[in-house]
């Protein structure tokens, strides 16, 4: 079982980046999905996540408005369109999957790194001033 991040990269203040999540091993279109971002020094941060179903999804105060979290079940891939970037944004970004087949938690429930059991190795987000 694998997820696989991608889609990092370096970019101005204002811009946009779209990163995706690619699990492999098995299908995750049971399973919520969430991101998840750490900044050097910092602890790790919740930043969205999206039910198994896709209907219904949750974001940090932080990124609410900018971020948008979808999933696209088919191709077994979650992703995290960011527009409107600012330099606080900077992170390393992982994704994660709850091993609970159709389980829908609360939004509090998924801002919770221990809540999921499966992590992709990162990808880093560098916004510029």
């Amino acid at each position: 079982v694998q997820l696989q991040a991608s889609g990092g990269g370096l970019v101005q203040a204002g811009g946009s980046l779209r990163l995706s999540c690619a699990a492999s091993g098995r299908t995750f279109s049971s399973n919520a999905m969430g991101w998840f971002r750490q900044a050097p020094g910092k602890e790790r941060e919740f930043v969205a996540a999206i039910s198994w179903s896709g209907g219904k999804t949750y974001y940090a105060d932080s990124v609410k408005g900018r971020f948008t979290i979808s999933r696209d079940n088919a191709k077994n891939t979650v992703y995290l369109q960011m527009n409107s970037l600012k330099p606080e944004d900077t992170a390393v970004y992982y994704c994660a999957a709850d091993k609970r087949l159709y389980y829908s938690g609360s939004g509090s429930y998924y801002s919770y790194w221990t809540s999921y059991d499966y992590w992709g190795q990162g990808t880093q987000v560098t916004v510029s001033s």
